[in-house]
This record gives structure tokens, C-alpha cells and sequence, in this order.
């Protein structure tokens, strides 16, 4: 047989050499560093927002209708960042800071969808949009009916 002609293993690494190597080259995380980064990102990102917000109050909408009617605004601006490339720079830097507001679900739906774009816009970016959101409003749906049900029987 071929197997009795391979040669016999002439390095032996115990499992302490090798918890010690993997440490030795294993990057030391920066949590501060990402803390702070997410933080500012997220936090700009939600200033931007409430700015839409004031602004669309100050457009004569009330509070409700401005909030709304900039939730709206946000996903759309986080679509059209993440179809130009540019969201994806934003959360690279920011991490967690870009996908907690609203604008990171939109990234989240418009990205996959956009790697399908070879595929046509009906065939490729609406099916891969509907196969993402899918789940999302199943279960924002279900949920809120849920609720529903609990707030109504409670009161």
C-alpha cells in the first residue's frame, strides 16, 4: 500500500505548545477601541435621525407622524449607502455602531440582494430581497399579533 511508504511525523506538539503557540499569534483584541468606535457610529447615525425627526416636525408633521415618517427616511438612507458601497465602510469601522439603528436592518436586507444583482432585478435582487425580509416580517408579524392578543386580554 501507498500508506506504509509516508514518512513518520518528525514534529511532536503537545496540547500545552500548542494553547501556548496559538496565544503567541493569536491578535490581542482592542475592546476599547471597538467600544468607542461603536459608540461614535451609532451615535452619529441616531443623531442623524433625530435631526430627520426635527426636521420633519418642523415641516408641520406631528411627533408620531415625524417619527415615522423618519424611521422611513433612515431605512432609505441606509439602502442606498449599503447599494453604493459606502455603508459597508461605515460598519467596518463602526461594527456593532452601524448595525443596532434602523439603518442596519436595511443593510441587512439590501446587501445580499446585491450580490444577485448579476442575475437580473426581478430574478436576483427581488427574490434574494423577499428571501431575507421574508423571515423578518413573519416574525415581526406573528409577534405583533401576539402581543396583541396579550394587550388585549389584559385590559
Amino acid at each position: 500500500m501507498a500508506d506504509n511508504n509516508l514518512r513518520k511525523p518528525t514534529i511532536s506538539v503537545t496540547p500545552e505548545n500548542y494553547k501556548a503557540l496559538t496565544q503567541q499569534f493569536t491578535p490581542k483584541p482592542t475592546f476599547v477601541k471597538n467600544v468607542v468606535r461603536a459608540f461614535v457610529v451609532g451615535g452619529i447615525i441616531c443623531a442623524i435621525g433625530q435631526v430627520i425627526i426635527n426636521l420633519f416636525i418642523a415641516s408641520g408633521l406631528s411627533r408620531v407622524e415625524a417619527s415615522t415618517a423618519g424611521t422611513a427616511t433612515m431605512i432609505f438612507i441606509g439602502a442606498l449607502l449599503t447599494g453604493l458601497g459606502v455603508y459597508d465602510v461605515i460598519g467596518k469601522f463602526g461594527g456593532a455602531g452601524s448595525i443596532v439603528p434602523v439603518t442596519g436592518f436595511a443593510n441587512s436586507i439590501v446587501a445580499p440582494a446585491m450580490e444577485f444583482k448579476r442575475e437580473g432585478y426581478v430574478l436576483g435582487v427581488g427574490a434574494k430581497l423577499f428571501t431575507i425580509a421574508g423571515p423578518v416580517l413573519v416574525y415581526g408579524i406573528a409577534t405583533s399579533i401576539v402581543v396583541g392578543f396579550v394587550y388585549y386580554f389584559l385590559n
